[in-house]
């Protein structure tokens, strides 16, 4: 999923830009839960391009609820075969209550630890 080591960098683009803008990332829809930290704001979104994604809301590059509120640490996701699938299961979770949600990221995170770090994103400042 999402091969990033193997990524070829594009001239004149840093590393973290190349992850955005390079066509060779695979597209896969997924819905994904971000935190500003342990058991704080949380924000449920949906994309078909996580890294991506991920790297707009760490680099704060769309204006909205996650830049003002500084939420930027991937703690869960679920790959999806269709994106009609990501989006139902979005906006399902997006109705739950705070403490539903909190038991699905602590269900395959209990520490809460920055997932984008699998995905080659450098470390993110304890909270």
């Amino acid at each position: 999923m999402f091969g990033l080591s193997a990524m070829p960098v594009i001239p004149a683009l840093s590393r973290d830009l190349a992850l955005f803008f390079t066509p060779h990332v695979e597209r896969q829809p997924c819905v994904y839960l971000l935190a500003r930290a342990s058991h704080s704001t949380l924000y449920t979104g949906v994309t078909s391009n996580l890294p991506g994604r991920i790297w707009q809301h760490r680099k704060g590059i769309v204006p909205g609820f996650t830049n003002r509120y500084g939420i930027k640490r991937l703690v869960w996701f679920e790959v999806h075969d269709t994106m009609d699938s990501a989006i139902v299961r979005e906006k399902r979770i997006k109705r739950w209550p705070r403490a539903w949600k909190y038991d699905l990221i602590h269900s395959s995170n209990p520490t809460w630890r920055d997932l984008a770090e699998e995905f080659g994103f450098p470390p993110l400042p304890p909270k």
